[in-house]
């Protein structure tokens, strides 16, 4: 039941679903790169899917399905806030644990048999659930449309709902501890912008994952119970179905209510590690602390109000798609607003090119990347010409993929002393880093180009069509740039199962990092601190101050042992300590160097 563990868990086995994820993904790239070839050894692997060595279609929409759902549910919402969530807020806020230390181990379950039942479906007559990751009817809904929508689609729905509950126990966790469990003197302006990036994160997840479940529930009930929540008048060969009334819209209503969030619930974790591992590694205080935090309550409102932008051709009033896209760019100010604080905070930094502030610079490079391409995708007029093509997959694979994945590998190495006790080997870090960020833009830089010629994402092979037989080329490029990206991450496999058992032993404190769980000693023990827990005087971000001796003053460091250093705006209006530091400013006059 120790958070600590608990984190632990959380990332090995997001770590393990990476893994096969990106399996899955080489997999499709490779028959989309060589449509007409046969592979014997994909025989090998898969049987009677890759039978002559060919994958068949109905597989290939399995592969895509069941990589989409690992990569955003498991890994980049799982993987990502279960680690980090668990492993920093106790520590970081002063608390001895979470507040409930039970649910929070049943969260960590229920996400790990959520895993089990997605991945049980491979192994079943039918094969895994192939409609998509985003799973629209009539696909979800019909048991026998598709090899793909039998007992794999029920699977699916059920791990789903696993994963909605697990997220549930995690996301009430957090915020009960963020909220009631604070130590003395850490007010909500002192907490470290990761902590209020999980706090915001839970609060989205809280609100919009019941969504989900609703409509699971609902589909469901159409597969079995003979409903029509989202069918009417369907034709499956010859036979009329009997289904009246429903709408295959209404799912994508209820997915996409939740499936926006979704990608705040995503990334925000990833831009409150980053806030961390920059300001750390750059020895400066963060910029516009006030206007970051903002930003992040900003997203969290918006979130909610720009779903439909995913819509846009579901036939919808073109008011309302107005309206959508309004809210769309609107909700572009917060992230451009924190995008130019990390650059700000960079800027003139006594920066440290550790492996975890490579990676969090690589998040500012995909997130501004991906995000002016999502600028496109918001403009209604513009996005029927772009919907469904792979200028999408590219847009959101780097804003969202590659973004989350490295503000999740910042983390990991920046955390791993925290974590295990021992240090990270740095030159595969820098190994590791390279090969991945130039790999994931060679992957997804060019697909763009395609989008605009029109390709459409999820087809099997681009050869029956004329126009799109000049892509076939860009295909093996992108391809084999995927293979360097899964080449590179064995780097990364190594140097974290190896630094594990074997890394050198971790100082207390090695980036001389300011935040709490720093001050907790480095053996692992329940209640992360003996004795008493440390009481908090000043915000997180005192690097480099004029007048300090040493770059960094770390939260526990009262103000009367700073007095060279201490500006008026510290004492947040505090009479008492403002008359006793101006009592001693008139005792030490500053003696200038007139030399």
């Amino acid at each position: 039941m120790d958070h600590k563990m608990i984190a632990k868990q959380f990332l090995i086995t997001g770590i393990i679903m990476a893994v096969i994820a990106m399996g899955l993904s080489i997999l499709f790239r490779i028959q989309l790169a060589w449509p007409d070839k046969n592979f014997p050894f994909l025989e090998t692997f898969l049987g009677k899917w890759a039978e002559g060595g060919r994958i068949k279609s109905d597989f290939y929409l399995a592969l895509v399905t069941i990589h989409g759902t690992i990569m955003v549910f498991f890994v980049l919402t799982a993987g990502l806030s279960g680690t980090f969530s668990n492993l920093l807020i106790p520590l970081q806020i002063g608390a001895r644990d979470m507040a409930s230390p039970f649910l929070n181990m049943l969260s960590y379950w229920f996400f790990f048999m959520a895993c089990v039942v997605m991945m049980s479906s491979f192994f079943i007559q039918t094969g895994p659930a192939s409609g998509g990751w985003t799973v629209y009817p009539p696909l979800s809904a019909l048991p026998t449309a598709i090899p793909g929508s039998g007992l794999g689609m029920t699977l699916w729905l059920v791990s789903m709902v696993l994963f909605v509950a697990s997220s549930l126990m995690g996301g009430i966790n957090y915020v009960s501890t963020i909220l009631n469990m604070r130590t003395k003197g850490m007010d909500l302006w002192k907490m470290p912008l990761t902590i209020w990036a999980f706090f915001l994160t839970a609060i989205l997840g809280i609100l919009s994952f019941p969504v989900l479940v609703a409509g699971v529930v609902l589909l469901v009930f159409d597969r079995s119970f003979g409903t029509s929540f989202y069918l009417s008048d369907i034709v499956m060969g010859t036979t009329i179905l009997p289904n009246e009334g429903g709408s295959p819209i209404l799912w994508q209503h209820l997915f996409w209510f939740l499936g926006h969030p979704e990608v705040y619930i995503v990334i925000m974790p990833a831009l409150g590690i980053s806030s961390e591992v920059i300001s750390v590694n750059s020895r400066k205080p963060i910029f516009g602390y006030h206007a970051m935090v903002y930003s992040l309550i900003g997203i969290t409102v918006l979130s909610f109000i720009v779903w439909g932008h995913h819509m846009f051709v579901t036939g919808m009033n073109p008011l309302l798609g107005g309206v959508f896209m309004i809210t769309t760019l609107i909700i572009a100010v917060p992230s451009a607003v924190k995008t130019f604080n990390y650059l700000a905070t960079l800027w003139r930094g006594n920066i440290r090119f550790t492996p975890a502030m490579l990676f969090a610079i690589g998040l500012v490079s995909f997130f501004i990347s991906g995000g002016l391409t999502g600028i496109f995708l918001g403009n209604a007029s513009l996005d029927i010409n772009l919907h469904d093509t792979y200028f999408v997959v590219a847009h959101f694979h780097l804003v969202m993929g590659s973004a989350a994945i490295f503000g999740m590998l910042a983390g990991v190495y920046h955390w791993f002393p925290k974590m295990f006790g021992k240090m990270m080997n740095a030159k595969l870090g820098y190994l590791h880093f390279w090969l991945t960020f130039i790999a994931a833009y060679l992957v997804f830089f060019p697909l763009h180009f395609l989008g605009l010629d029109g390709v459409p994402r999820r087809y099997y092979a681009f050869t029956e069509f004329e126009f799109m037989k000049k892509w076939l080329t860009v295909n093996v490029f992108v391809t084999w740039a995927a293979i360097l990206a899964a080449l590179a991450q064995v780097a990364f496999l190594f140097n974290f199962f190896y630094s594990i058992f074997k890394g050198k032993v971790a100082p207390q404190n090695p980036w001389e990092s300011n935040t709490l769980e720093w001050t907790a000693p480095v053996e692992h023990l329940h209640g992360n601190w003996p004795g008493e827990i440390p009481t908090v005087y000043r915000w997180p971000y005192d690097y480099s101050k004029p007048g300090h001796d040493a770059d960094f003053i770390p939260q526990t460091v009262p103000f009367s042992q700073t007095m060279s250093s201490n500006l008026p705006h510290d004492f947040e209006g505090n009479a008492e300590a403002e008359k006793i530091q101006q009592d001693w400013e008139i005792a030490n006059p500053v003696v200038e160097n007139k030399g």
